[in-house]
């Protein structure tokens, strides 16, 4: 059995399949999910599982390069928002590398979405609670 924090299978091949400069979303309940990228439903109900747990969950398993999210998530949810940053800035002190952040408005966020290796939808229900990391290097 998988020791490591990730447990969900398709969620955990994603991230050992990933490249340099993959992209990889992690999103609310409601943002539309293309057909082209892999679709990784979390989702159980509102709330659950929060998009915050699932973000822990992800950055603990993989190296993040790059974070891009819409303008729209520090303007509407700013708490939610502030704790990311913070979860962030952790990670790149345990990575010990710097983690470059991007704005985008809410619908370039969606299409950027099409480009992604997967998108894992959580129960989040707070708006804009979108986010796209970009995978790094462990060397």
């Amino acid at each position: 059995m998988k020791k490591h924090v990730l447990l969900n299978a398709p969620l955990s091949h994603v991230i050992a399949t990933m490249g340099h400069t993959d992209q990889l979303a992690v999103c609310d309940a409601g943002l539309p999910i293309p057909a082209a990228p892999e679709r990784i439903d979390l989702a159980v109900s509102r709330g659950v599982p929060k998009f915050m747990d699932v973000v822990q969950a992800v950055t603990a398993e993989m190296q993040i390069e790059r974070v891009i999210m819409a303008h729209e998530f520090a303007e509407v949810s700013p708490a939610l928002h502030i704790e990311l940053l913070a979860h962030l800035e952790h990670i790149a002190k345990e990575q010990d590398r710097t983690i470059s952040f991007d704005y985008v408005s809410h619908d370039e966020f969606k299409q950027m979405t099409h480009l992604t290796r997967a998108v894992v939808r959580t129960g989040e229900c707070t708006p804009y609670a979108n986010v796209i990391f970009v995978s790094g290097v462990v060397f």
